[in-house]
């Protein structure tokens, strides 16, 4: 029973190169998150072992053997979860060096480094109880003022039936805590990911969610009465709904401008919706497996690649070899330093067993071994790429 997390560079030849690979955790990872470059080269995981770990990456210059090696340390391990930790995310960079994680027990947590330079050293800052089990968590990205921290909490609780699915926590500068600001009550089916879009002065606030099709919401902020010490109300908009992928959605991401929206599903696809001047939603293309455009679908490959770049051959090589749909589509908003880039492959569990159901929260079965991804031929250049492989396991019981 193990997990590899693999670091993969490319270098000035276009070559990919796996600098780094190192077991994780004692139980499946369920996801793996950059810190913004300014803080160094930091990593964060979660596990189905309970525990949320920090990385830090240290680089081999001695001799000429290490020379463009890393490896990275570990530098804390947070323990606090009773359950499977699910989701782990860097605040925005403008609120310091700050990590949330979600759990299966329904908790969020918001850690603090109080000193940038010792990654060993977290406080625990927040614990919201969100009261169903959590499944995903997105930090409101804007830096403006008169936007308090926000957090977008999804659950995939399979034990209630109602709406209500996913829950907007805004950070109360009087209480300083966190406070429900809003619960989004149509949503009544498993989220699976959720993601605020680059906010860019906006005066309201998008989201999109994957569940079984792909949502995107509007939240108008209500006029507060000067009074008023509670959270921020919201008028709930639903901007789109795409069933397109005819089966269970598992990534969404926004690029930079969030003029840009990339989805992933069990149906094999990475799909790109784009709104037009009347903010009507379009898909403009499709990627199948193996990489290559779908037939037949809207937008032109040239005209895919003028539009987001190399997102889309990246985008292309997150899909070789998967056929289950359940990887981590590239965050289309986080270039790295030195052109550094993050993704996720396929668990291998879904490659291995592509009609499975599994969820963070579900007993896996043996297997003798983790199935490595192929490292993408991505054309950014000097970017870099985080994988992972997993085994089957089922995580001991604590005694």
């Amino acid at each position: 029973m193990f997990c590899i997390l693999q670091v993969w560079d490319k270098s000035e030849s276009g070559d990919w190169h796996c600098t780094a690979s190192w077991k994780t955790h004692s139980g499946s990872v369920w996801r793996v998150t950059w810190a913004h470059p300014e803080f160094g080269q930091v990593l964060a995981s979660c596990s189905f072992d309970r525990t949320a770990a920090v990385w830090e990456e240290i680089v081999g210059e001695s001799n000429d053997k290490q020379r463009g090696q890393s490896h990275w340390i570990k530098r804390t391990t947070l323990v606090d979860s009773r359950t499977s930790v699910t989701d782990v995310k860097f605040a925005p960079k403008h609120m310091g060096l700050m990590l949330t994680t979600c759990s299966a027990d329904g908790v969020v947590r918001v850690y603090e480094a109080p000193d940038v330079m010792n990654l060993s050293q977290w406080s625990l800052q927040h614990e919201i109880s969100c009261k169903l089990s959590c499944s995903c968590i997105s930090w409101n990205p804007s830096s403006s003022r008169a936007h308090p921290p926000m957090i977008a909490v999804g659950s995939d609780d399979s034990n209630v039936m109602y709406g209500g699915k996913v829950q907007i926590y805004e950070y109360n500068d009087n209480t300083r805590k966190y406070a429900k600001a809003e619960t989004l009550m149509t949503v009544t089916d498993a989220v699976h990911d959720i993601a605020f879009s680059p906010n860019l002065g906006r005066s309201f606030h998008v989201l999109a969610i994957a569940t079984k099709d792909v949502r995107i919401f509007k939240l108008v902020p209500l006029r507060k009465e000067s009074s008023s010490t509670g959270p921020t109300k919201f008028e709930v908009q639903i901007v789109a709904q795409f069933d397109n992928h005819n089966s269970q959605v598992w990534r969404v991401s926004w690029n930079i401008t969030s003029t840009l929206l990339a989805s992933s599903g069990d149906d094999g696809c990475v799909r790109l919706w784009k709104a037009n001047y009347m903010d009507n939603w379009k898909c403009t293309g499709i990627l199948k497996g193996d990489g290559s455009p779908v037939n037949g679908s809207s937008g032109q490959p040239g005209a895919m690649n003028t539009m987001v770049g190399s997102t889309v051959q990246t985008s292309q090589n997150a899909l070789n070899g998967s056929a289950a749909g359940r990887y981590f589509f590239p965050p289309l908003d986080a270039p790295r330093a030195g052109s550094r880039y993050g993704h996720l492959l396929p668990p291998p569990s879904l490659i291995e067993h592509s009609d499975a159901q599994f969820s963070p929260h579900s007993q896996l079965p043996q297997s003798p071994m983790a199935i490595h991804g192929q490292p993408p031929q991505s054309p950014l250049s000097l970017h870099r790429l985080y994988s992972h492989s997993r085994a089957l396991n089922t995580l001991p019981e604590h005694d």
